[in-house]
Formats: C-alpha cells, sequence, structure tokens
C-alpha cells in the first residue's frame, strides 16, 4: 500500500496565503466563511496557494506579475487592491506595478488598465506613505 508523501496542501497553502497577503486580509477571510461559503475557502487555500502559488516554476514577484495582469484583465477591481499590496509585499516596487499595469493596458484594454491605475494608486500611496 503506497502512501501519499506529499505535504498537505492545505498548511501549505495557509502558510503561503498568509506571507503574500497577510495575516490580517486571511483572518477576515477565515472569518467571514461560513457553511456555505467554507468550501471555497478552503479550496482557494488549497489549491490556489497550496498547488500553485507554492510550485517552484515562477518565484513570487512574477507570479503577482502575472496575477496582477489576470485581474486587470477579468476586471476583478477588488482582488486588484489585496494582490497590489501582496506584490508590494513579494518585492515589486511601485515603479514595476506600473510598468505591469501599462503593459496590461495594452493587452487588456486602457479602460481596464485605467480603473487599474485608480486601485492601485490607491494602495500604493496607503503602503508607502509614512504614518505619522
Amino acid at each position: 500500500m503506497a502512501t501519499d508523501a506529499r505535504p498537505d496542501a492545505y498548511a501549505q497553502g495557509m502558510k503561503v496565503r498568509r506571507e503574500v497577503l497577510g495575516d490580517a486580509h486571511v483572518d477576515r477571510a477565515m472569518d467571514a466563511a461560513d457553511e456555505f461559503s467554507a468550501d471555497f475557502q478552503d479550496l482557494v487555500t488549497r489549491y490556489a496557494w497550496g498547488e500553485i502559488w507554492n510550485r517552484q516554476g515562477l518565484d513570487r514577484r512574477t507570479r503577482s506579475c502575472v496575477t496582477l495582469t489576470a485581474l486587470v484583465a477579468g476586471g476583478h477591481l477588488d482582488e486588484l487592491a489585496f494582490h497590489t499590496r501582496a506584490a508590494l509585499r513579494n518585492g515589486l516596487t511601485p515603479a514595476e506595478i506600473k510598468e505591469v499595469l501599462l503593459q496590461a493596458a495594452v493587452y487588456c484594454g486602457v479602460p481596464a488598465a485605467n480603473s487599474a491605475f485608480r486601485v492601485a494608486q490607491k494602495v500604493i500611496r496607503e503602503e508607502t506613505t509614512p504614518q505619522e
């Protein structure tokens, strides 16, 4: 009888999810889960974070670039906001995020990029302005 030697995707996913998105964001998502949405949170943690974000083929900076572009293309501005924070946490600079959005403007459309720039600009200001 063979045993599955692979690590638990949920545990790995939760670790990566917290490292990329931050504890506060993950705690809010998990606390909001109920009988209806708990299975979805499990799916996202296992597959998006445990299987995909944990793969060796791309580093987290590159995964953030791809994710930002995909979110622009899909018009998913709420997700773009927290993934902009994640991109900063993963080491992208505001200038690099700007370049990703400019690239997305050409391939995803100017209206989508216009909205994305508004969201990303707000997040970058929040994250890079010193607190007094």
